[in-house]
């Protein structure tokens, strides 16, 4: 198999991940040892929201054209035996990564089947996946492309050669935001009032994105001293959660966010559209919650760092946030545009965590703590010894010691 270039690292990180191969091809020997991937489907269109119940071993049916790196690594997580792809998880505009990932990981990814596929089939049922083809039975219900590295790569290679007009296209999106969002950019008119004390604290804003399992585990020791304001953006609050911390503040559409978070305390603020629908309000209704309502056509993760900086934080730190031109690309979307423009305003108080981890990493090794420790033993036994107090204190250590002795001698024997 053809290896990716640049792809230690990913491989690396995502290696106990990978899928046993008997996982795989469950279900082939009872099968009168057809090939393929034999296993049961779980439908979304929405692959984030499929990955809350996806089980491991099952199949993702999916309809997301140009499959993102975040998309991809939960899909991994999952531990999915295949992935069947309504769309093209690779469309031509730019390099995404999230179809050598799945394939990194061992997982089948099979391409382009139509929309139909999402009609043909149920979910739960068993069907058998071998080469393009997603079999119930011997019948084929759809046909798609089976990706390997090569053809993820030649595609990769074509969709690099258009990069430029998309970053054109970028930055057409970007004075259109500007248009619109100007009052918020420059004066800060729109943001809502929070109950939540912000002014001259560090914010700590998580998005359950990039890396934000290791970021969060890097920043410990700097929110254990400095005590953040822990804003967590849609699934950056379950990612909190699961570190273990209680989230402040939870900004977003609530679509992503699991009802444990909602109702753990934190202060609710629903991103709405710019003309006051807020599609999340009804959720949060339903759990019996008050929220306010930010009104914006920026991202969530954006408007809660227009939240945090208008609010006065002294310091904005970003978990899992998407920092530059790739990852904004690879967000797919043109409100994207807007952490361009977010970043500009936010200015020298945003800080990135992998950033925060290195300055804040300890300098002093454990060998020099135990050195340090071994010498203030030598320091303080010296000066017992050579104390009037220690004519008294040493003999009962000794009778001490000899004790031990005998103890472990007995055992012994």
């Amino acid at each position: 198999m053809k290896v990716f270039p640049q792809a230690a690292e990913r491989r690396a990180r995502l290696l106990p991940l990978r899928l046993p191969r008997r996982i795989l091809r469950l279900g082939a020997a009872g099968a009168g040892e057809r090939p393929g991937v034999w296993a049961t489907v779980r439908l979304d269109r929405r692959t984030k929201k499929l990955t809350k119940r996806l089980q491991p071993g099952e199949i993702a049916v999916i309809d997301h054209v140009d499959l993102d790196r975040v998309s991809a690594e939960a899909l991994v997580s999952c531990q999915a035996a295949a992935v069947i792809n309504a769309a093209p998880s690779i469309s031509g505009r730019y390099p995404n990564m999230g179809p050598q990932i799945l394939l990194e990981a061992g997982i089948p990814l099979i391409d382009d089947v139509g929309p139909e596929i999402f009609t043909k089939l149920s979910e739960g049922e068993t069907v058998r996946v071998s080469g393009g083809a997603v079999l119930r039975g011997d019948e084929v219900i759809a046909q798609g492309i089976e990706q390997t590295p090569e053809s993820v790569e030649a595609a990769l290679t074509a969709a690099k050669a258009g990069l430029a007009d998309q970053i054109e296209a970028f930055a057409a999106n970007t004075m259109e935001y500007i248009r619109r969002e100007r009052e918020l950019l420059i004066d800060g008119v729109g943001v809502p009032d929070v109950a939540t004390p912000i002014e001259g604290r560090h914010a700590l804003i998580v998005v359950r994105g990039y890396h934000y399992r290791e970021d969060i585990a890097t920043l410990r020791p700097y929110i254990r001293e400095y005590r953040p304001v822990l804003i967590g953006v849609d699934g950056g609050a379950d990612a909190l959660l699961e570190a273990g911390y209680r989230p402040d503040m939870i900004v977003g559409d609530m679509d992503s966010v699991s009802d444990e978070a909602l109702t753990c305390g934190a202060e609710l603020v629903v991103h709405a559209y710019r003309d006051g629908r807020a599609p999340g309000l009804k959720r949060v209704k339903e759990l019996g919650l008050d929220a306010v309502i930010f009104p914006a056509t920026a991202t969530s993760e954006d408007i809660a760092m227009l939240l945090a900086d208008d609010k006065g934080a002294s310091l904005i730190v970003a978990v899992g946030t998407h920092a530059n031109m790739e990852e904004f690309l690879d967000k797919g979307r043109a409100g994207m545009a807007s952490t361009f423009l977010t970043r500009l305003r936010v200015g020298s108080k945003l800080v990135d965590a992998k950033g925060v981890s290195r300055l804040y990493r300890s300098r002093i090794s454990g060998g020099s703590l135990l050195l340090l420790v071994l010498g203030a033993f030598i320091a303080m036994t010296v000066a017992v010894l050579v104390s009037p107090t220690g004519e008294v204190i040493w003999p009962l250590l000794a009778e001490r010691w000899h004790a031990f002795l005998f103890w472990l001698t007995g055992l012994l024997t």
